[in-house]
This record gives structure tokens, sequence and C-alpha cells, in this order.
């Protein structure tokens, strides 16, 4: 299935932008009378023809259209601190999308080692997941937010906070529920403060645990991302 991120798609008739254009006709060839998909990004999957394979604005026009394609029964909010390393945090954000996640924020916490992302970078690195992986729902991508301005805003769902602190926790998957709403927290390569624990507990985090293993940050959220996906399959 080749597969086209058309975000503003609302007419019968779409000409693909530049970018997209190039690819549909330089990259995989396609010619008038082929047809190919185009997602809106909020759960809608189009059917459409090529009518115009001009390189530069490819026209098509839409055949058939599926509401709700492939809809989570569950919403989960990812907020993971960016890794020095930003690589690492391309690969939580493609492989979370892959599995299916409904909205990431890049977290700014006390021991955070990156304090800059490059929003624009991040949302194509998720395209390019959602498209590879057949998805008509675009997760939401926040800009980086301060840890005290997230876990202090109100949320409806429940809310986790994953950490290597000391102290007693309890395992994600205990306490995940089948078609709800959660938020999860997920810290920096230096882990969250104790400060920063505390503020979430007195916000109505829950403090949980991801296994024995001692996880890199982007690997926990993974982890995470995975473990709320099989307790809604």
């Amino acid at each position: 299935m080749n597969l086209f991120y058309t975000p503003d798609i609302q007419d019968q008739y779409y000409q693909l932008d530049e970018v997209e254009s190039k690819h549909c006709v330089r990259v995989l060839r396609l010619k008038e009378e082929d047809e190919i998909h185009l997602i809106d990004g909020k759960g809608t999957l189009f059917t459409a023809k090529i009518i115009d394979a001009h390189p530069k604005r490819c026209t098509v026009e839409c055949i058939e259209k599926k509401e709700e394609f492939g809809k989570l029964d569950y919403d989960l909010h990812l907020a993971l601190a960016p890794t020095k390393n930003i690589d690492r945090t391309e690969w939580f954000l493609e492989k979370c999308t892959e599995i299916g996640t409904s909205e990431f924020t890049p977290l700014l916490s006390a021991h955070s080692e990156r304090k800059v992302v490059k929003h624009d970078r991040l949302f194509k690195v998720i395209t390019s997941a959602v498209k590879q992986s057949l998805k008509a729902y675009h997760p939401k991508l926040n800009e980086l937010t301060k840890f005290a301005d997230l876990v202090t805003a109100d949320f409806d769902g429940d809310k986790f906070i994953a950490h290597c602190n000391p102290g007693e926790k309890t395992h994600l998957k205990q306490l995940c529920k089948p078609k709800s709403k959660c938020l999860v927290l997920v810290g920096p390569e230096g882990d969250f403060s104790p400060e920063e624990v505390e503020l979430a507990k007195a916000n109505g985090f829950q403090e949980i645990s991801l296994g024995e293993s001692r996880l890199r940050t982007e690997t926990a959220g993974v982890v995470a991302c995975n473990i709320v996906s099989l307790a809604n399959y």
C-alpha cells in the first residue's frame, strides 16, 4: 500500500505537495490510473486514483474513504525527556508510533541533558512511522514542556510516573486498564529527581515499575507503550 500523509484533504480532487509528488512520481514511479492511499491523520483512509502524475503537483481523485480506520481502543499519552543523543529519541517516537500512541510530549526535567529539540524534525519522524505502519491516525506532538507544567496540568485519566529511585512501586501491567486513557512519564538518563517524583505524587501520579531490568530512557518508553498496547489486545 502506497500511503501519503495529506492532513488538509477535504475535496474529491486533491493535489499532493511537492515532496509527496516527487516521492509518488519520481521515486515510486507511479503514473496515471494507479491507485494510492491518503490519510488525514484524523482517522480517515482515502483510496485515490492518480489523474495527473506531475512530479511537483501530482493530482489525484478520491474514489473511496474509510473513517476511523485502525482506531485504538485506548488513549496513551507518553511524556519522555529527550535523550542527549537525539537519534535515540527519534527511535522511541518511531517505535511507539508503530505500536500505537495518541500523544507525545518531550519533557524538560531537572536532570535533562537535552534542553532543546527540533519539533519539525520529530514531527517528520512520527509522520514517516505513521505511513510505514499504515496508520490513519497521526499522534499529536507537543512542544518541549517543563516537568512541573505537565504534572500540574489537568488530565482526565490515569497518571503514572516511571523511575528508578528507591521505594515501593507497582508494575505498570497491574495498573493499566483496558480501553482507558493514561499518561506515562519517563525520565532522562539521570532519572527524575526525588523532588519531581514527590510533585508528581502530590498531583495524582502513581509510581510504577517497568520490570527488574535497568532500561535506557528510550527503551523504557517503548516498554511502557507495549505494556499498554498488550493490555488492550
